[in-house]
């Protein structure tokens, strides 16, 4: 008797462990590890109670909310790592995640399929999860003109962190993860086959539009084409194909920029992230060699610059495999800032909606270029700019008369800081966020050289974006869409953080930040990302978004 007593005793108190924790723990709100918001509380009302809606909806917020979500899932995932019988070297494991299987998974707009009947974002079917996460505690942001720059600094690494991981479908596409832990790979398949003409259009036509312009074209291949294990190569097409097809249809006074025999050549060295869809800085560094090389200025040596590094990064392709390995595979984001260079950065920031399309355009002012982040933040891609929200123009000390144009995604964003002692002047413009006329922008600005600088992915989708810089009247037009597909904000708030993303986005990215924006939820996982003054494309990590932005991110002084 005194057993089964002890066993009923159990029981009980196993029970009313469970209800309390169910009950009376937070809710969770948002998953970093699915790159989700999780259902929110449903509205009372008699009808949705009548029609039964309402009661179900409860039953599946409840359900959807547990506390500590991300904890167990993680711990769930540890598991069914535990038990899989593991033969290959760690070296030799493959595992192939479908795009289909993934959780929502909401890749950066880098990789998105862009609708000609888009806003001016240029972006199309994107989801509120980069917001979420970067600011999981501020739904919305909307910055103020009236905003001293330090405020709109913070605002800026923000949200740019995440917008990298936050905005583009992964649809049929799939994810391979090469090794294990603590060296683990996480590569962006690729099923291009050829294509690149529509996007060497687009470039044709600014070289016939700006004709005292250089117009260059550098394709940004991924690190699938250059770390793909032998036995999976034929599961996925060669960018390279579709690289030198796209450059095989410019006009002959464009100029390529081929990087992938530069980069053949060192990739022994970190050229890529393993745990994010960017390439890594030193990887864009001797993209930056290639194309001084091509336009005739200065060729930046490492030796010109600061080392800087970020441990413990884990980037973008986390939250989207939900892997272990990964998680488990943190590495150095290392970065650099030039040393002999003065130089003045001055960002025009947008706001944008939950749909990322452009609301607002807000007043120029001076901030940094790179930003600092915290090891163990998933934003460190952020470093640049704070994200791709916005126009950003750097003034440096080289007097050459060169002034360059980049037209970029994310991968392009951490072309810059390599060239201020190339060009007098450096322009860089995000391909879903400009409402200026180009026309008028080139002529104002003097620009003497244009380099259209994406990946491989965004190139195949063709770059019809660009096309319209080119008519639009300079101006913000923007009319919500119909109220259906936008799912407005219960309340709006005042983003105090984080950074991809968006990621992540995430970009976004990689969210931390004081945002700029108007976001139905603040950036994509802790990573990015991006949002506050924006957010991108990748993205920020969950954990973060309850720190403050001054434990997140401190500004780096030119």
């Amino acid at each position: 008797i005194m057993k089964h007593t002890i066993y009923l005793i159990a029981i009980l108190l196993t029970a009313l462990g469970m209800f309390v924790f169910l009950n009376f723990f937070p809710r969770s709100t948002v998953s970093s590890l699915e790159r989700r918001e999780l259902k929110a509380f449903p509205t009372f009302s008699m009808e949705a109670l009548r029609s039964g809606e309402y009661t179900t909806s409860v039953s599946s917020w409840y359900s959807d909310t547990e506390p500590y979500r991300d904890y167990w899932m993680a711990m769930s995932m540890d598991l069914k790592k535990a038990r899989a019988l593991q033969i290959a070297p760690a070296e030799e494991q493959i595992a192939f995640i479908a795009g289909d299987d993934m959780p929502d998974a909401e890749l950066a707009e880098d990789f998105e399929m862009i609708s000609e009947n888009d806003g001016a974002a240029g972006a199309a079917d994107r989801g509120s999860y980069g917001a979420a996460v970067e600011n999981s505690s501020n739904p919305t942001a909307v910055a103020s003109e009236a905003q001293t720059a330090d405020e709109a600094e913070a605002a800026n690494g923000n949200m740019a962190a995440n917008a990298a991981a936050a905005n583009g479908k992964i649809t049929n596409q799939g994810i391979i993860i090469v090794g294990a832990a603590p060296t683990a790979r996480a590569l962006m398949m690729y099923f291009g086959k050829n294509g690149g003409e529509q996007y060497a259009k687009v470039v044709n036509t600014y070289h016939e539009k700006f004709t005292d312009v250089q117009v260059y074209c550098m394709i940004v291949p991924t690190a699938v084409e250059f770390y793909c294990p032998e036995k999976v190569k034929s599961r996925v097409q060669s960018e390279e194909a579709t690289i030198e097809n796209l450059y095989a249809h410019l006009m002959p006074e464009v100029k390529p920029i081929r990087l992938i025999p530069e980069l053949k050549q060192h990739t022994e060295e970190a050229i890529y992230l393993r745990t994010d869809h960017h390439w890594s800085p030193l990887g864009a560094y001797y993209a930056a060699r290639e194309l001084c090389k091509v336009a005739g200025v200065h060729v930046p040596d490492l030796s010109e610059f600061d080392e800087r590094v970020t441990h413990s990064f884990v980037g973008t392709m986390y939250g989207f495999t939900q892997d272990v390995s990964i998680k488990r595979s943190p590495e150095d984001f290392v970065y650099y800032e030039p040393k002999n260079v003065e130089y003045t950065t001055t960002y025009t920031n947008y706001s944008i909606d939950e749909n990322y399309r452009v609301t607002a355009e807000h007043k120029p002012y001076t901030g940094k270029f790179f930003f600092h982040y915290r090891d163990g933040s998933g934003a460190a891609y952020s470093t640049f700019m704070g994200g791709d929200c916005k126009i950003t123009r750097v003034v440096t000390s080289t007097k050459n008369g060169r002034k360059v144009l980049i037209l970029k995604d994310s991968f392009g964003n951490a072309l810059p800081g390599y060239l201020f002692g190339s060009f007098e002047e450096i322009h860089v413009i995000d391909g879903r966020y400009f409402t200026k006329n180009m026309v008028a922008y080139v002529s104002q600005y003097g620009i003497t050289d244009i380099v259209f600088a994406n990946n491989v992915f965004k190139a195949y989708q063709g770059g019809r974006q660009y096309l319209k810089f080119l008519t639009q009247s300079g101006a913000v037009t923007y009319t919500p869409r119909p109220a259906e597909t936008i799912a407005q904000p219960d309340s709006l708030q005042k983003t105090n953080f984080q950074d991809s993303l968006s990621t992540t986005a995430d970009l976004q990215k990689d969210s931390l930040q004081k945002s700029h924006y108007t976001l139905h939820v603040s950036a994509t996982l802790e990573e990015e990302q991006r949002h506050a003054d924006y957010t991108n494309d990748c993205t920020n990590h969950l954990e973060e978004s309850n720190l403050s932005f001054e434990e997140q991110v401190t500004g780096v002084e030119n």
